[in-house]
Order: C-alpha cells, then sequence, then structure tokens
C-alpha cells in the first residue's frame, strides 16, 4: 500500500448497534481499511444517505459478502493511499465514489473503477449526492429502460434523490417527462427541475394525467419504486411496446395484475438491484457516466439537489430526516 499523508491507524464510524429505529446508529471506532490491490483508500468528507441504508439499519437489507457491516452507499474526498495495481488515481486526487457499504466512515476503500472525478465546481459535499443515484438512473433508465429522445418518462417519487436524477438526465436527453410527487411543494420542484408535468397523486390519477399528457399514448418508460398495487396502474400508463423498470418496493413486493395488459401491449417490466452487482459491472456504469453525463454536470446542465446536510455524529437524524418523507432531493453527512 502507498501512503500519501499520515493515515490514522483509527478512525470515526456510524455503525448499526442493533436492527430498529434511527437511534441504533451509534459512533464508534473502527480500524482504518487497508486498500487491496486495484483499491485506493479514501478519506471521507461527506457521504449520502440512500433508503438502502435506512432498509439496512431495520435489518431488511444486509450487504453483500465481503461488504463492510457500516451503512453508505456513496462518498466523496481525497485519495489517502492506493493499493498495488491502481493506475488511475494519486494520492490527493479528488474523487466521488459507489461502495458496497462502509460509506459513513472518515475512511472506506473502493475499487478503483468504481470512483469517478469530482466535477469541476463542485463541492464535496455536492460530489457526494451524486455516485448512487446516477449509477441507478442511468443503469436502469438508459441501459435498461432504453430510454429515447422524443420519448415519454414516467417517474414515480420524483422529489426522491433517485426522482430529481431521473428527471434532470431525462430532459437533458430530450425526453418527455411526467412525475408524481405527494404535495404541491415537491410538485412545484418536480417541474423547475425539468419535468414537464408534476402529478400530485394524493389528489389526481396519475394514470389518467400519463394519458391525458400523452394523448392517449402512455409512458414509454416508467422508473417505479413503489410496487405493490402501482405494477397494475403502472400497466396501464404505459405506452405499446412500454418498458417499466423496477428499483423498489416500497408499497410492497408482492402484487396482482392482470397480464393480459403485459401481453396485448407487448410489456417489458424489468428491475433491478446495484448494491450486489460485480466490481467489474459498476465500472462500466462509471464509464458510461463519465463519457455521457460527466460533461453535463462539469456545465451544471444537471446538478444534484441538497436537501439538508448533518454532521457524521448525527447521522441518526439524517435518517429521520429521509423517514418522514419531507425531503425534496439528496441528504448528506459532512464527515469533516
Amino acid at each position: 500500500m502507498a501512503r500519501t499523508s499520515s493515515i490514522p491507524a483509527r478512525m470515526t464510524a456510524i455503525a448499526i448497534t442493533e436492527p430498529g429505529g434511527p437511534r441504533v446508529l451509534k459512533p464508534v471506532e473502527r480500524d482504518v481499511p487497508r486498500p487491496g490491490e486495484g483499491e485506493i483508500l479514501i478519506r471521507v468528507r461527506a457521504a449520502g444517505v440512500n433508503r438502502p441504508d435506512v432498509q439496512q439499519r431495520k435489518g431488511a437489507y444486509p450487504p453483500p459478502p465481503g461488504a463492510s457491516d457500516l451503512p453508505g452507499l456513496e462518498v466523496a474526498g481525497e485519495v489517502a493511499a492506493i493499493g498495488a495495481g491502481v493506475k488511475r488515481w494519486h494520492g490527493g486526487d479528488q474523487v466521488c465514489a459507489l461502495t458496497p457499504g462502509g460509506g459513513y466512515a472518515e475512511y472506506v476503500t473502493v475499487h478503483e473503477s468504481n470512483a469517478l472525478p469530482v466535477p469541476g465546481g463542485f463541492t464535496l459535499t455536492e460530489a457526494a449526492a451524486l455516485p448512487e443515484n446516477y449509477f441507478t438512473v442511468w443503469h436502469n433508465v438508459f441501459q435498461r429502460g432504453g430510454l429515447k429522445q422524443g420519448e415519454t418518462l414516467l417517474v414515480h417519487g420524483g422529489s426522491s434523490g433517485i426522482g430529481t436524477t431521473a428527471i434532470q438526465l431525462a430532459a437533458a436527453f430530450g425526453a418527455y417527462v411526467i412525475t408524481t410527487a405527494g404535495s404541491a411543494e415537491k410538485c412545484t420542484a418536480c417541474l423547475k427541475l425539468g419535468a414537464d408535468r408534476a402529478v400530485n397523486y394524493r389528489l389526481e390519477d396519475f394514470v389518467h394525467a400519463v394519458k391525458d399528457a400523452t394523448n392517449g399514448k402512455g409512458a414509454d418508460v416508467i422508473l417505479d419504486m413503489v410496487g405493490g398495487d402501482y405494477v397494475a396502474r403502472n400497466y396501464n400508463a404505459a405506452a405499446v411496446e412500454g418498458r417499466i423498470v423496477q428499483i423498489a418496493t416500497q408499497a410492497g413486493a408482492v402484487a396482482s395484475t392482470d397480464f393480459a395488459k403485459l401481453m396485448v401491449k407487448r410489456l417489458t417490466h424489468t428491475g433491478s438491484t446495484l448494491r450486489p452487482r460485480s466490481v467489474e459491472f459498476k465500472g462500466g456504469i462509471a464509464a458510461a457516466l463519465e463519457a455521457e453525463v460527466w460533461p453535463l454536470l462539469g456545465v451544471r446542465k444537471v446538478a444534484p439537489v441538497l436537501d439538508m446536510i448533518f454532521p457524521l455524529h448525527d447521522a441518526w437524524r439524517a435518517h429521520e430526516r429521509m423517514e418522514d418523507g419531507e425531503h425534496i432531493g439528496k441528504i448528506v453527512l459532512d464527515v469533516g
């Protein structure tokens, strides 16, 4: 391991002391990890907070084999040390990275291919809000969903970190964007980000709204993190040859639906999870993002929407904020 500066033996991290509510997140001392072959050690300055962290805290989303038991799927900071065989990064480089876990800490190791340069002009707090959402949206909307210029995208949960990212990217690549959100304030935020229509799902049926906005055609791609009874409604809202991409099931993983609609409309209903995928797979997404999306970030044609920033020691408060459902955009931890 090549060290670039004085690295302590111990670090502060946030551990899940037992499955439960936000207060089970406690500061602990851990050994600073050492980068293996092809890995870099990042001195974390900021870490993104994501719903999978909440699920892990509750005991419903265990880390994949070999991953840290600490929560945290994305970070930004400086390269503090490099492992054998690392070719791209050098000590002091500012990076943001997708991690399989361990981001709620002062140091974390990641494979060099899963890190990206901090876009020009971005703070490290902003950069920490990029990896999880941008990897997820690029893979699911553009690679799996195959969204093309001129098509219509329906994004559920438009004011979430995923939603605000999907709206901006889809609009930037020439799609017509419809989104759902749970309040007038959230709908207004989505419209400001580039959505063409925002539907308050508490007051309006999104299926009717999609049909109305598309002259009866329906949405070509639907990004859904709700599941439950949204499955059948998505089939109704989809266009012929529509693609529905499932990335979460917040309203339930079991649903009843009319599969005749899937056949008659020739729909594709797919889905994915990102965390368990291989380093090589994630590296492929990183390369595509750097080529296709990082130039847009560099001129701020797209950018993360920041909701609130909490100190690392107050990670439990960040989880409370996420679970109260009032946030618009990303919640981030300031690691210092």
